[in-house]
């Protein structure tokens, strides 16, 4: 058996018997990931029958043609600004949420871009080998992104304004903190807004923003 891991707490394992392809077995694909220090580490592993996950003692199994609905996100936190999140629905409405990051020590969140992206990808791949008839969309909902927007254009006015003013008034320290500010808000929280766009995508054509 060969392993493929990058020696982190939650990993990606892709493990293929000897002989597995030759005999018209597709590999076993595995994920993992701690979304607290408290608890046991969520895991998924993509097999012939389906999608088949075990979280907080439970598992189970979905077939691929019974997803009904995949988002992927961009979900940056304070502890980890290249967080992603693939949030998948079955056909009863049940939901199962994998994140790109994994809870190492108490002040470390670790990143598993390759291993989230070569999972995700591999999912979409299975899913159209099925047949599957999910929908698929990226970033957020469309109320949400427009509410989301109107904070942006706001804050952003209120910060021109006030930068105007310092200006004026001669209020330099102020006006260099306030550009300092306004760059550091454009690239997290613009990057955020602009990312997660709402979109509808295909499986031969995954959203490249919203993956790492």
């Amino acid at each position: 058996m060969a392993r493929r891991s990058n020696g982190g707490a939650g990993l990606l394992q892709l493990s293929q018997d000897e002989g597995g392809v030759a005999g018209g077995r597709a590999p076993a694909t595995s994920y993992a990931y701690k979304q607290s220090l408290i608890g046991r580490a969520h895991r998924f592993e993509l097999t012939e029958q389906g999608l088949a996950w075990h979280i907080a003692g439970r598992s189970g199994m979905w077939p691929y043609p019974e997803i009904a609905a995949v988002r992927l996100s961009y979900r940056p936190v304070s502890m980890q600004s290249r967080r992603f999140r693939a949030d998948i629905i079955n056909a009863d409405g049940a939901r199962l949420v994998i994140l790109s990051t994994t809870w190492q020590t108490a002040t470390l969140m670790a990143p598993q871009d390759r291993d989230y992206r070569a999972f995700i990808v591999e999912l979409h791949s299975r899913m159209a080998g099925s047949g599957s008839r999910a929908i698929l969309t990226g970033g957020l909902r469309p109320k949400v992104h427009t509410a989301a927007m109107v904070c942006v254009t706001l804050l952003a006015a209120a910060m021109a304004g006030l930068l105007l003013r310092s200006m004026v008034t001669g209020e330099w320290a102020g006006a260099l903190f306030l550009v300092g500010f306004a760059l550091l808000f454009a690239w997290q929280v613009g990057g955020f807004v602009t990312r997660n766009r709402p979109l509808t995508y295909s499986f031969d054509d995954l959203p490249k923003g919203l993956l790492p």
